[in-house]
């Protein structure tokens, strides 16, 4: 089988020690993370984990097997690249002067569809949500520029099927400690 990119969506109580079990399901079977991302969800008490993976689908059910073993694990699902709308986030600060002197720079903020969120004498800072490829051909462009520093959330993402995950979780009702 070939190993293919999963976005893994667990839905969970939020509770301490939960990160730390499920990051170990993955270490014992030696898979790497691509990018892990932690919010609040749609449902109120309710903690969303987004997780990509790379990995078979055989691999990626039986993971969501032994997540869903976790007590404070409410559920989890997983879904193929063409099932779900993503992005990533970056933000990549820059100094000031290379926005005045450098007529390309300007050029590359456009192209990209970057948007400048601030500017200051020493430093301004671009934010780019898109693709991972997209953020990567940012970063590419800017980077012979000299970045200051630079920044990517991991991935998050929706599915493209209805998917009415409060109808699913409603008889859910959070364990009071």
């Amino acid at each position: 089988m070939k190993k293919e990119s999963f976005t893994i969506s667990v839905y969970t109580e939020n509770n301490v020690g939960l990160l730390n079990r499920i990051s170990a399901i993955f270490m014992r079977r030696h898979i790497n993370l691509e990018s892990f991302t932690a919010s609040v969800s749609e449902i109120k008490d309710v903690y969303r984990f987004t997780i990509v993976v790379m990995m078979t689908e055989e691999q990626v059910k039986k993971i969501i097997g032994q997540i869903e073993k976790q007590i404070e694990v409410i559920k989890a699902f997983y879904h193929k690249d063409d099932e779900t709308i993503y992005q990533e986030t970056a933000l990549f600060k820059i100094d000031s002067k290379l926005l005045f002197e450098e007529r390309q720079i300007q050029n590359v903020i456009k192209d990209s569809n970057a948007n400048i969120v601030t500017v200051t004498p020493e430093y301004f800072v671009l934010e780019k949500t898109g693709r991972r490829k997209e953020v990567e051909a940012l970063y590419d462009e800017l980077e012979p520029y000299g970045l200051m520093q630079f920044v990517r959330s991991g991935r998050i993402a929706v599915t493209k099927e209805k998917m009415h995950i409060s109808k699913i979780l409603e008889n859910f009702t959070p364990e009071v400690i």
